[in-house]
């Protein structure tokens, strides 16, 4: 899965580059748009960096994408089957938090994405990747906390959490074992 994961690392790499570039932005437009540093972004093009989940939003958030829609360009789309090992896989580097493209299409109203999240970790998401899409996560396996403007939501295995309006959400592994999810989304 490595080499999986590197070659989705390197799409992902060309794809920044292609989005800033097809606007005509430099990279002091985009380091502003974002709010992720001109030098961050320069290394993340070029492969030097594997930039983390919450750079990841906020550069898909200054292209007007999800996260989800900015993996999908990088992995140059897919038909209507998708093979498990056809599925854009990325770790984050800081968290080792393991996410699963399952299924995304231009012309579906779904996505479905599976998240593995390490024990004892957590992964900070801004309003701005909720803003254009409604979403569920369902856990499969293990623990999770997610902190957002209504509290904190425990779930355990089998659990379902509907988010509500777009507001900063910190999804937590506080067990000792990992844990696996299932987010489910639509754009709204």
């Amino acid at each position: 899965m490595d080499t999986f994961e590197d070659e989705t690392g390197a799409r992902l790499a060309a794809r920044i580059r292609l989005e800033r570039e097809g606007r005509g932005w430099s990279l002091a437009d985009l380091a502003a748009r974002s709010g992720v540093g001109k030098a961050t972004i320069s290394k993340i093009e070029r492969g030097d960096a594997s930039p983390t989940a919450g750079v990841l939003v906020r550069l898909a958030a200054a292209f007007d994408l999800t996260l989800a829609s900015l993996l999908v360009r990088a992995e140059a789309g897919a038909g209507r089957l998708i093979r498990a090992s056809d599925q854009a896989v990325w770790r984050d580097p800081d968290t080792g938090y393991l996410r699963r493209q399952v299924f995304l299409r231009p012309d579906h109203p779904l996505e479905l994405v599976e998240v593995t999240m390490p024990p004892g970790k957590s992964a900070v998401l801004p309003a701005a990747s909720y803003a254009f899409i409604r979403q569920v996560v369902w856990l499969i396996e293990g623990e999770l906390v997610i902190t957002d403007a209504d509290g904190r939501h425990r779930l355990a295995a089998g659990d379902c959490l509907g988010f509500g309006p777009p507001a900063d959400v910190t999804i937590s592994n506080e067990s000792d074992v990992p844990a696996r999810y299932v987010v489910a989304l639509t754009r709204s």
